[in-house]
């Protein structure tokens, strides 16, 4: 009889223990229901290969109808239209289908002074494809090869602080856009004094230089003057060696101590370090 009440259970405790059983069978049972409603999807590649396809087609036609494909100008309309390479303007390049990368290549390859003469110099341009040379090929205003030969080094050397831009085309390795340039900077600076000045014209690298350095020569007798003791600040503005806070302390310099006497008396005024008067020294006369 004792040991039947030991065994007896409550109502209440079996419906607690039939409530633990279902969950526990629910938990056991819960990742085989899964598998059953959720089965893995297998690749077809047969249906990728063939969306692909139709992609790359759709692509093509919208390319052939006159759009641009590249991701730069994506959608843009293409207009095809006869063309000169040379110092063809950005926006006719992006009218014709290129990406801002492909037209800033081939605006560097013009800053360093090349020159398109023929289709065949436009098709070695490595940031054009061989698709876009094939679409552009018709339209590109040059002969297919040119019977351009480069110009022979020169054995005289051109004096640099007064050739006009006509003679110093004939060196070896300089065009008109380096002429110019190397003009405009000789004015800015009264003449150069060395040639190594040549390497803070825009465009001349080393390489540059080494090309075209034998085949000019320096005459400082023709250098244009400052003096500093009646310059204004104009005056000094031309000179690209200063800041306007160096050529404004130079003048007041000037007022509080009085005239200089030599590039040395430069040497007091605090912003002026001893190479800023070095490169500025060539270019002062004291009177």
């Amino acid at each position: 009889m004792k040991l039947k009440n030991d065994l007896s259970i409550t109502k209440k405790e079996w419906n607690g223990l039939v409530l633990m059983l279902a969950l526990i069978a629910v938990v056991l049972a819960a990742p085989y229901v899964y598998q059953s409603i959720s089965k893995d999807n297998t690749i077809n590649y047969s249906l990728f290969n063939n969306r692909h396809a139709i992609a790359v087609n759709n692509a093509k036609n919208k390319v052939n109808a006159g759009y641009s494909h590249t991701n730069d100008n994506v959608n843009s309309p293409v207009t095809l239209f006869r063309f000169d390479p040379n110092g063809l303007p950005a926006e006719k390049w992006k009218q014709l289908g290129l990406t801002d990368r492909q037209i800033t290549v081939i605006k560097h390859y013009e800053a360093k002074g090349g020159r398109f003469f023929s289709k065949h110099d436009v098709q070695k341009m490595y940031s054009l494809s061989a698709a876009d040379y094939e679409r552009l090929e018709a339209y590109i205003a040059l002969p297919e090869k040119s019977d351009y030969t480069p110009k022979p080094r020169l054995t005289e050397p051109v004096e640099l602080n007064t050739a006009d831009s006509v003679k110093l085309t004939t060196i070896h390795g300089i065009g008109p856009v380096f002429a110019s340039r190397i003009i405009k900077y000789r004015q800015r600076l009264g003449g150069y004094i060395s040639k190594v000045q040549l390497k803070e014209v825009y465009g001349v690298d080393d390489k540059k230089y080494n090309e075209i350095a034998d085949q000019v020569k320096i005459n400082p007798g023709h250098i244009q003057h400052i003096n500093p003791n009646t310059a204004t600040f104009d005056d000094f503005k031309r000179l690209p060696y200063l800041t306007f806070k160096q050529m404004n302390a130079i003048i007041q310099y000037r007022l509080q101590h009085g005239d200089y006497n030599s590039v040395a008396d430069m040497q007091g005024i605090a912003i002026l370090t001893k190479h800023d008067i070095d490169k500025i020294k060539p270019y002062l006369i004291f009177k």
